[in-house]
């Protein structure tokens, strides 16, 4: 038996380097603005003395890190499964207790308990499922400088009014919005510069996603009701939210197995069952706006031949491509579906009509072109190689505004991609616009 080759170690190996400079300049600088802010409470709580910790300060922190560890420990096996299934950023349902924290203690015990919570974490559930330990360094710094704002906001105002007036309210709003606000912008910034992820292509993009921003005003809304109740009744009413928080847990992961469902497992398209019930959904809502609507149907040529030369994997990797070449030419709320084998689907609203040549084929032009010009790197048996001189034959149909019916739109299209290929292939055909039958 040989020797295994030893991974190797040391701070030059660390993940963190590999990330492109723009990212990891955001992380260093997020990181040590985190650190300061956290030193400036150090040294307040230094100067003040014991004088700056309230009667009763001490127990609110057991309480908030006990119940944050409380509702990890309730929740191990989805907190797993939801770092194992998302792509994007996850949204820590923790920010219930930091945000409590920000509105009922100073700040060196408010960093405490974002940091005592955050280390259970990883020990019990990130480090468990991979994720490296700068996401979660990063991700500690981002939730300390968000409850250092939060708390900036909560401060501007008597706090004796907070939780028992009317008025009160319109600060832990503000304080919430800001919370949010920072929490997820350093983060989507993060992704967006690193630009690797597919199914986050662009920043605007990430700030529009309703549920993720959902969830995160929820979770922050119940950390408000946790601060309220703790101030009003006493700290140990904190754990009236544990049972509600732990249903959320399970909400949220029954959603994320939803959509995995309506996913294909090899391009990241929506699977065809999925497809057919959005594009059902999109045809109505474009009928009532009265907006033309059209189909294209793809089909790559002499696919068989790569899988028989190259091999299934190999195949695979190249649906893949072919699939974020698709993607990249459509915009972000059309729809793009794989069928099955090698055949894709899109559909496109408000497409344009003009002298007969309709915006639809004009988008199949450049995917064409795009899918031609692909080059995918593959593992081969002396290194890696590069397939190249793909063609695709796509058909497409457009319907007017008052007759969106998706099958006669699918069957048109089909019929227009079988013409491509019976033309000789590498080409696009449009058909003639579907009507309903005639008695």
């Amino acid at each position: 038996m040989g020797l295994s080759r030893q991974r190797p170690i040391g701070v030059t190996h660390w993940a963190i380097w590999s990330l492109p400079r723009r990212v990891l300049f955001l992380i260093l600088t997020v990181e040590l603005v985190a650190v300061a802010a956290v030193a400036a409470s150090a040294t307040t709580a230094a100067t003040v003395g014991p004088a700056l910790f309230a009667e009763g300060d001490l127990l609110v922190f057991a309480v908030l890190a006990g119940a944050g560890i409380i509702s990890t420990e309730a929740s191990l096996g989805v907190e797993r499964a939801r770092h194992r299934r998302e792509d994007g950023p996850h949204i820590d349902l923790s920010s219930v207790w930091a945000f409590a924290a920000a509105a009922l203690l100073p700040g060196l015990l408010a960093c405490a308990v974002v940091i005592v919570i955050s280390a259970h974490l990883y020990a019990r559930s990130w480090r468990k499922v991979g994720v490296p330990p700068y996401r979660v360094v990063f991700s500690v710094a981002t939730v300390l400088l968000a409850v250092h704002a939060a708390a900036s906001v909560l401060h501007l105002v008597d706090e004796s009014t907070l939780f028992s007036t009317a008025i009160g309210l319109v600060p832990v709003v503000l304080a919430v919005l800001t919370y949010a606000a920072v929490n997820m912008f350093l983060v989507v910034a993060a992704i967006a510069l690193n630009g690797q992820d597919r199914h986050v292509p662009r920043f605007v993009q990430l700030l529009r996603h309703g549920d993720d921003a959902v969830l995160e005003f929820a979770t922050l809304s119940m950390g408000a009701l946790v601060a309220g109740a703790m101030s009003a009744f006493g700290a140990y009413y904190a754990v009236l939210v544990l049972p509600p928080l732990i249903v959320l847990h399970r909400t949220v992961l029954v959603r994320q197995l939803e959509e995995a469902a309506s996913i294909d497992g090899k391009t990241g398209l929506l699977n065809a069952a999925a497809w057919h019930a959005k594009a059902g959904r999109e045809l109505r809502r474009a009928e009532r706006a009265q907006e033309r609507a059209a189909v294209l149907v793809l089909d790559l040529d002499h696919f068989k031949l790569v899988n028989d030369r190259h091999g299934h994997l190999v195949g695979d990797t190249v649906l893949a491509a072919v699939a974020a070449a698709v993607r990249a030419e459509v915009r972000d709320d059309d729809l793009v579906g794989r069928f099955g084998g090698e055949e894709f689907v899109v559909l496109l609203r408000g497409v344009d009509v003009d002298n007969n040549r309709t915006g639809a084929e004009a988008v199949a032009e450049r995917i064409r072109r795009r899918i031609a010009a692909l080059e995918v790197e593959v593992p081969g048996p002396h290194g890696p190689a590069v397939l190249d001189q793909f063609t695709v034959s796509i058909g497409g149909a457009v319907n007017p505004p008052d007759d969106l019916d998706l099958a006669r739109l699918i069957a048109c299209a089909d019929t227009a991609m079988y013409e491509a290929k019976h033309r000789g292939r590498n080409r696009v055909r449009m058909g003639l616009q579907p009507t309903r039958d005639t008695a």
